[in-house]
């Protein structure tokens, strides 16, 4: 020992005190609370576990209790270990609990699923034993359906399908049908309106289907183009009013000094220009608009119900209108009762008044 130290207060030197004497270690070192501690050799003191979630004070949680109620020993005993710090208590807090509840078999006592087998098993707690080759094929064919069910599912899906035609073929005749001839009237009634303002002249004749007028009922609200001829595909489907000048059927021009002027419309479907001509009343006026002129017609009387084969109501003097000399009547027909084409509606009017358009429009055009 090189460097300088004290002297002991007993005056001896450290080199010549014995480690045996009481002075040499007994003032730094003390035996007796060492061998009281169990020494370096003996057991260690206990020390209590650590607790991983937090450092405070905290409310220790209850025992886990049993399905019937009682608290369970193993419970218990692992809820209390860790404050009273028995040994052998799993360290950790809540997460060891809950890991050394799970080695136990659940924290409430829950059992291991059923198995398979028992699932399968039959009302008497035996499993049901499999089907043999012969009783799967005759199960199988049980389940298929026999020719009676796929008779009635042949023909129910037959009805399903007509009944879905039907409500298509309504649908068209009832909606489509007025949306198309609407729009293809109201294009020719332009056309003709078109070329009378750029003054281009009509021919003296028509051919069918050719749009020469423009029939009004004002009390119907109805202005509807007039063409040539009562064909369906060419005048009535389109929406326009037909006139009768063919064959045996063939009917006077307005501008004609004595004659009747027969006219043909739908009263259903295809733009129905004639549906309300029934609520027509003596004296309502029917104006026919020409290139020219108006011709001015009050309505005289109508006969609800004859044959379609009645082709008098059309002549020069109708029998059954009241009319009894020659004059200038308009006859309006159209199928009675409402969505049928059995019976015929008649209308006859008769002129009241002939208006060049140079002079404007008639009081009833104007009102």
């Amino acid at each position: 020992m090189t460097a300088l130290r004290p002297e002991r207060e007993s005056g001896t030197s450290y080199g010549e005190q014995s480690y045996e004497d009481a002075g040499a270690l007994g003032e730094w070192y003390d035996s007796a609370s060492y061998d009281a501690g169990g020494g370096a050799g003996g057991d260690e003191p206990w020390v209590p576990p650590a607790d991983d979630e937090t450092v405070a004070l905290r409310i220790p949680e209850p025992p886990p209790t049993r399905i019937d109620g009682s608290v369970s020993a193993s419970g218990s005993a692992s809820d209390a270990s860790p404050a009273t710090g028995a040994p052998g208590t799993p360290a950790g807090g809540r997460a060891a609990r809950r890991k050394a509840a799970k080695r136990r078999g659940g924290r409430h006592g829950g059992g291991a699923r059923p198995s398979a087998e028992s699932v399968e098993a039959s009302d008497d707690g035996k499993p049901s034993a499999p089907l043999s080759r012969v009783e799967a094929r005759r199960q199988a064919r049980a389940s298929k359906p026999g020719p009676a069910v796929l008779a009635s599912r042949a023909v129910g899906e037959v009805f399903i399908t007509t009944g879905v035609l039907m409500l298509l073929f309504v649908t068209y005749q009832l909606w489509w049908t007025n949306v198309r001839a609407h729009a293809q009237a109201g294009k020719e009634a332009s056309t003709l309106q078109n070329e009378w303002a750029s003054g281009k002249r009509a021919p003296g004749e028509f051919e069918p289907g050719q749009g020469f007028a423009l029939l009004h009922i004002p009390k119907l609200d109805v202005v509807v183009p007039i063409a040539e001829g009562v064909s369906n595909k060419k005048v009535l489907d389109r929406g326009m009013v037909g006139h009768y000048s063919e064959g045996a059927l063939k009917t006077a021009m307005p501008s004609a000094k004595t004659g009747n002027f027969g006219l043909a419309g739908h009263r259903n479907t295809h733009g129905e220009p004639f549906r309300y001509i029934n609520k027509l009343s003596k004296g309502d006026e029917i104006v026919v608009e020409t290139q020219d002129d108006y011709f001015v017609y009050k309505m005289t009387s109508s006969l609800p119900v004859t044959a379609p084969s009645n082709t008098s109501v059309l002549n020069p003097v109708p029998p059954q209108s009241g009319l009894t000399e020659p004059g200038r009547y308009i006859t309006l027909t159209t199928c009675t009762p409402e969505f049928t084409s059995k019976y015929r509606l008649i209308v006859w009017g008769k002129m009241v008044e002939e208006r060049p358009r140079s002079k404007g429009k008639p009081d009833a055009l104007v009102q």
